[in-house]
């Protein structure tokens, strides 16, 4: 019982209910035209902010998944380039990504199989819950920074309400 109140409000948590906005609402309807620029004081993009959820959230779910995990550079490879930017095509392939990998690890923590309290082999004592949680509180720090981007950047739809 324990362990199904557990797993509840960590999918909750992922899929970004409760205290935190959720991915899909903080997305919806962005302008192709703001996806490369750069905000006033702000090195990066808003495509590079959720380039760098989806790189990091591919990453621990990996780190869940593959035995033969290899940790990328920190933080050259958990965020794009500089430089780079995104046509709306890629926007949206990013988009999808973060949904997708976002879907597999809530069907993984759903899963009543999968045991959340057991250590992932090979680390350091790390848990299916640890590892969760961490995609969970990561994807809602950035997902609330790229909400108050967009208020800075007046890139929210005409008539929005609050």
């Amino acid at each position: 019982m324990t362990t199904d109140i557990l797993r509840e409000q960590l999918l909750a948590l992922i899929d970004g209910h409760g205290a935190h906005m959720p991915f899909d609402a903080a997305v919806a309807e962005f302008p192709d035209d703001a996806i490369n620029r750069l905000p006033p004081n702000v090195g990066y993009t808003p495509w590079h902010l959720l380039e760098h959820i989806r790189i990091a959230q591919k990453d621990m779910l990996d780190y869940i998944r593959n035995r033969d995990y290899l940790a990328p550079a920190w933080p050259e490879e958990y965020w794009p380039e500089r430089d780079a930017t995104a046509t709306p095509a890629q926007f949206a392939l990013t988009l999808e990504s973060v949904r997708s990998d976002r879907k597999a690890l809530h069907d993984l923590v759903a899963d009543p199989a999968t045991d959340l309290l057991a250590t992932i082999p090979n680390t350091p004592g790390h848990t299916i819950l640890r590892e969760a949680r961490l995609v969970g509180d990561h994807n809602a720090y950035h997902v609330g920074e790229f909400a108050i981007l967009r208020q800075v950047m007046g890139s929210w739809p005409p008539g929005r309400k609050e």
